[in-house]
């Protein structure tokens, strides 16, 4: 007989699963911000999922976590739109544009050729269902969320733990970058509406050549955020320690 499998939101589990999501979440917006710039999109998908909460006067808050898409991040918040139907919530609605700080959510994934990163609530799950679950589990998603105890937050991890570090096309875009900033130099202390500079960006994702080549190119170190961030305060709250001694 099928067991169900479900924990409470405040299991062990569950509780775990939420803080190892919200710790490398970096990886998540880093993979996002490359994916920007590719030509031709890699990643199947890229959700983060939050939790929402409704109160009431009488009565417990109805609590639900669920996934946002279109993912922004500005170092501090993460942004996107509700991808799903509540069950019980009224005061949102699939499409509804959301914003929270990375706290607040329960967890993200991204895929790329159907295999999964991420995922830490669902592979909690998976950890506690027998193998004919999971496939049936897997085959509903259309996706390979392989072994749940082994969960990995960046392209060929376990081959290339360099990868944790620092992206490939960080270091492969060096060239291009250069040449970018030859051509169009403005672009080193171009701020958006935001105050943020390509070199605010560039920390936030942790691209350490990225950054490197801002810095030899004449970008301002000290350049703040509307909000009064430097690129080095937005590398001590991702924790880039690469980029730390750098900035």
């Amino acid at each position: 007989m099928k067991k169900d499998i479900y924990f409470t939101e405040e299991s062990p589990q569950m509780l775990d699963a939420y803080k190892k999501a919200q710790c490398t979440f970096k990886y998540f917006w880093r993979e996002v911000w490359w994916e920007r710039r590719r030509i031709i999109p890699a990643l199947d998908l890229a959700h983060v999922k939050v939790k929402f909460q409704q109160k009431h006067l009488f009565r417990a808050p109805i609590i639900e976590h669920m996934w946002i898409e279109d993912i922004d991040f500005d170092g501090i918040n993460v942004k996107g739109f509700l991808a799903n139907s509540p069950n019980q919530l009224t005061n949102i609605q699939q499409g509804d544009f959301v914003e929270v700080p990375i706290c607040d959510i329960s967890d993200w994934l991204f895929s790329r050729d159907n295999k999964t990163y991420g995922g830490f609530t669902i592979q909690a799950l998976r950890a506690e269902m027998t193998e004919e679950e999971r496939e049936s589990h897997d085959q509903a998603w259309g996706l390979d969320f392989g072994d749940p105890t082994k969960i990995q937050v960046v392209f060929d991890e376990d081959q290339n733990p360099q990868n944790l570090i620092e992206h490939p096309m960080s270091k492969n875009m060096g060239a291009s970058l250069k040449e970018f900033l030859k051509q169009y130099p403005e672009e080193l202390t171009q701020k958006d509406e935001l105050g943020y500079t390509l070199l605010h960006k560039e920390a936030i994702a942790g691209n350490k050549t990225s950054v490197e080549i801002l810095l030899q190119m004449g970008a301002d170190i000290t350049a703040k955020t509307n909000s009064g961030y430097t690129a080095l305060d937005f590398a001590e709250k991702m924790e880039w320690e690469h980029l730390i001694s750098i900035l």
